[in-house]
């Protein structure tokens, strides 16, 4: 019962590392740099999407950013909470292959799904920018599953 609890510490301290890196990153830089990514129109508009799809109203403005915040933290958290499952061994692999595969999908997937491009998407900054963020979540979620292991 131990490690199972210690497991879903793990698992949890992780993945949310790994999402406030990546929205961190993406709402601090934004505001900065021309071209940054802008992953928060990409949540918006799938939040708008899929409430909708269900035939409710969805929030606007402010609200609509703030739910749409949420449920990034809130998803990106149990994604990356991946990389503690498996071997310690393993970790930084996983959480770099985590981190990649984010980056890769939040660049070629969203105009796929219907929710458009994000803004300056064409840009090659913009996508590698993108791309670097969450393999920098990957990276910080692959961090702090060790640091908690060496703590069991």
């Amino acid at each position: 019962m131990h490690n199972d609890k210690n497991g879903t510490l793990k698992g949890f301290a992780s993945g949310l590392a790994g999402a406030l890196t990546v929205t961190l990153l993406n709402e601090g830089v934004r505001r900065a740099v021309p071209h940054a990514p802008r992953m928060d129109v990409i949540g918006e508009r799938g939040l708008e999407k899929t409430i909708s799809a269900v035939g409710a109203e969805p929030p606007h403005g402010e609200d609509l950013y703030r739910a749409a915040m949420l449920g990034d933290v809130v998803s990106n958290s149990l994604y990356y909470a991946l990389v503690s499952v498996g071997s310690p061994r393993g970790t930084w692999t996983r959480g770099a292959a985590l981190g990649l595969a984010a980056g890769l999908g939040a660049v070629f997937l969203p105009h796929r799904l219907g929710l458009g491009r994000q803004p300056d998407a064409r840009s090659p900054f913009t996508q590698l920018l993108t791309v670097t963020w969450y393999f920098a979540g990957g990276l910080a979620a692959a961090a702090v599953s060790r640091g908690v292991s060496r703590k069991d």
